[in-house]
């Protein structure tokens, strides 16, 4: 009776911490589409950590303001068009490159996976300055081609994830493959690829969110004159003589990370599914 007492005293106070730890990270979600609502003069003073009243109540018109302002149907494309091609990308290669590791055992595939690994833990401040060099000599400045420099970047992760999740597949399913006359091309999309779908669907998930919130990669290989995601336009929101309009800001940062929220909300499963298959085998 005691063990039980205290085992249901300790949930209690573990709920209760992580009841405060969760209410601290959705504050700053609630105080942005708060202020989203609000007039500019509300957003400026001591009320802007406070819920709109009737005088500061600004309904959707820094929503509207905000889209016509930025441009926002332009920075929406750029940044979905970005973001698809770089997942769908990642995805695709970095599968075939980890289904390469995990059944061929050479020095060459050893090399090959602890260079992807290592990729993970080299800040990205070390390359950046060479890597706009190399973007621009390459012609890789455009919306259109930037997928690529993203496949270098996001190849780490996925390959890790791909590689652990393939390595603990049995490889009698493939030799069945193999005997009724399977390609390895056609193997690997009949096969491996439906087996590996919530290790794909999980990566897609965590490379989408990286992607679409990315703002100094971008910046540093872009035009920013001709090209400009929404991270982008969000910096560069500025009104006259440099000021910053807090209120079109804020509803614009709402609008960006609701596409997001959405996604995780509907595919969180697959994310904790995909990381635990993914990490049965390094």
């Amino acid at each position: 009776m005691n063990k039980k007492s205290s085992k249901k005293g300790i949930n209690m106070i573990l709920t209760i911490i992580f009841s405060v730890i969760a209410v601290i990270y959705l504050y700053p979600i609630f105080m942005i589409i708060s202020n989203s609502l609000k007039i500019e003069s509300a957003i400026s003073t001591k009320s802007a950590l406070s819920l709109p009243t009737l005088d500061s109540f600004a309904g959707f018109s820094n929503y509207i303001y905000g889209i016509q302002k930025m441009n926002f149907l332009s920075s929406f494309f750029y940044s979905l068009y970005i973001t698809v091609s770089s997942v769908v990308l990642i995805i695709l290669c970095c599968s075939m490159c980890a289904w390469y590791i995990s059944r061929v055992d050479s020095l060459l595939s050893k090399i090959l996976y602890y260079l992807c690994v290592f990729s993970m833990v080299v800040p990205f401040q070390m390359v950046m300055f060479t890597l706009a060099k190399t973007a621009d000599t390459l012609k890789l400045n455009t919306p259109y081609n930037i997928c690529i420099i993203y496949l270098g970047f996001g190849a780490g992760l996925a390959v890790f994830m791909f590689t652990g999740f393939m390595k603990s597949m049995p490889m009698e399913i493939e030799e069945a493959a193999m005997i009724d006359g399977c390609s390895p091309i056609q193997m690997f999309f009949r096969v491996v690829a439906p087996i590996t779908k919530p290790t794909m669907i999980s990566t897609a998930i965590l490379e989408t969110m990286w992607v679409w919130n990315d703002y100094l990669l971008p910046t540093l290989v872009l035009d920013i004159k001709k090209y400009r995601t929404i991270p982008m336009d969000i910096q560069y929101f500025r009104g006259s003589y440099g000021s910053v309009q807090m209120g079109p800001m804020m509803a614009c940062i709402v609008i960006t990370i609701i596409p997001v929220i959405v996604l995780y909300l509907f595919a969180q499963k697959y994310i904790i599914e995909g990381v635990i298959a993914g990490a049965v085998k390094g």
